[in-house]
């Protein structure tokens, strides 16, 4: 498989963020709910099983809060890295403006999933304990414009680099 990036990939990487956002939203919200039957019947458990179970919802949302954002930035520095492989001539920039012009409003539309699942009144307690995933995306479309922009550089300029023999 000959495997390349382009603005295909940063749509992926923003429904991929999408998923483990509401996936990590949807596991605290359960996560949360179990210690609180478990927290409101101890005698149903037993003393190490009620202090495991708040341990691990005290540590869930740090956690898991800041593997997304290691994620997110991994996922943008592999889109980029796939960009180097990719030797596009400057005649396509406009194609190429108008494209992520699309991709972005595509990741405005996926930002607003999250913002309003996130706004219910049922995970909203959990997700302002998720500061980075909320933040994220929240500000997907900008995220997306930037990367999406240092992808145009990185693509024509490999062409540029090519052309010259540098």
């Amino acid at each position: 498989m000959n495997k390349k990036g382009g603005l295909q990939d940063i749509v992926l990487v923003a429904v991929i963020l999408l998923f483990f956002a509401t996936s990590a939203l949807v596991g605290f919200k359960v996560t949360s709910e179990f210690n609180d039957f478990v927290q409101t019947n101890p005698a149903s458990f037993d003393p190490e099983g009620v202090s495991a179970s708040q341990s691990v919802t005290d540590t869930f949302s740090g956690t898991v809060d800041n593997t997304f954002l290691f994620f997110a930035v991994g996922l943008g520095m592999v889109v980029l890295a796939l960009a180097l492989m990719v030797r596009v001539n400057p005649i396509f920039i406009p194609f190429y403006i108008i494209g992520l012009i699309v991709v972005i409003f595509v990741c405005g539309i996926l930002s607003n999933i999250y913002q309003e699942m996130a706004a219910d009144a049922n995970l909203l307690a959990e997700a302002n304990q998720l500061l980075f995933i909320s933040n994220v995306l929240e500000l997907l479309p900008l995220i997306v414009g930037v990367f999406g922009t240092l992808m145009m550089i990185v693509l024509y300029k490999r062409w540029r680099i090519d052309q010259d023999g540098i």
